[in-house]
């Protein structure tokens, strides 16, 4: 019941951040490939309709094998606690989660989240069918809701579904806050509490070097808080000019189903994190690429940029 709620709410959301999009026009300038499409659309039904569901039945199975006095033993808890709990065991480790996959082992299970080249909500939740299988927090979340946070959870979900969707949205929320000074004491706050579109954006950005692009730091997904106590946080309410990865513009992107279900199908491309023994591809190494052969990089239109 809880999953279907909260998948009624995420679509309307959903439906909400997209007409907005679409309004703005920003969708004409996406320029998402068939591949794109089916791997955001088939990730996002996966984890409503496989992943998470699928997480949540088992956490509701083996609580009940382990701890079967246990059910609903902390529905008495007030609000105040249960967000508290939700925020550590969903939303910090989450952050972790998401900062462990910048490393060479666990990126081919996220690199699909930042090979788009735009940014939208419909890229919130691209990523490889194994990364949310393997994530703590829905485990987490599953013996919780099991406990009794059945309800905080769906008003705790609703608020972190908003946040994670518009930090991705076409549609940068956070921007008049900078353009009107009186707004300002606002933005301050508020870009230190939750991941708005311009901390995030800079985690999305193709390359650090244009002084805005932060892609090994800003893993905040409800609260941007985590990334200030552990050290990865960088602000500059400003929006790089370019999103991506360096390597799909050198290399070309990878097939959909190859982002999607590495390690069970490996790429086929000439430079790959995506094989056995492959790793990602450094902002260095693009360099030392465009030194070596500039002309043909340039002739291709495939080069780094800047």
């Amino acid at each position: 019941m809880v999953n279907l709620v909260q998948n009624i709410v995420l679509v309307t959301i959903i439906l909400v951040f997209a007409a907005l999009e679409i309004r703005s026009r920003k969708h004409e300038h996406f320029h998402a490939t068939a591949d794109d499409t089916k791997l955001e659309l088939f990730m996002f039904l996966t984890l409503l309709a496989v992943s998470q569901p699928f997480i949540f039945l088992v956490t509701d199975k083996l609580s009940a094998l382990a701890m079967p006095e246990q059910r609903n033993a902390w529905a008495h808890l007030p609000w105040w606690a249960m967000g508290a709990i939700l925020l550590v065991a969903d939303d910090m480790t989450q952050y972790w989660w998401h900062r462990a996959s910048h490393s060479p082992l666990l990126w081919p299970l996220h690199r699909a989240h930042h090979t788009a080249h735009y940014m939208s909500i419909r890229i919130t939740y691209r990523n490889n069918f194994f990364y949310y299988l393997m994530m703590p927090g829905l485990w987490a979340s599953g013996v919780l809701i099991y406990l009794g946070f059945g309800n905080a959870y769906l008003v705790y979900i609703v608020i972190k579904l908003t946040v994670i969707l518009g930090a991705h949205s076409a549609v940068p929320w956070d921007a008049p806050l900078y353009r009107v000074k009186w707004l300002h004491p606002l933005a301050w706050v508020l870009e230190r509490t939750v991941s708005t579109p311009a901390t995030h954006w800079a985690h999305h950005a193709l390359t650090n070097e244009d002084g805005i692009g932060h892609y090994k730091g800003n893993f905040g997904n409800l609260l941007f808080v985590w990334d200030l106590l552990f050290g990865s946080a960088k602000i500059t309410r400003r929006y790089p000019p370019k999103v991506g990865l360096q390597d799909d513009l050198l290399f070309g992107k990878e097939r959909w189903f190859v982002e999607m279900f590495y390690p069970l199908i490996h790429s086929r491309r000439a430079h790959s994190a995506m094989v056995p023994g492959g790793r990602a591809y450094e902002e260095a190494q693009v360099d030392r690429h465009a030194a070596q052969q500039p002309a043909a990089s340039q002739a291709r239109g495939t080069g780094p940029r800047p």
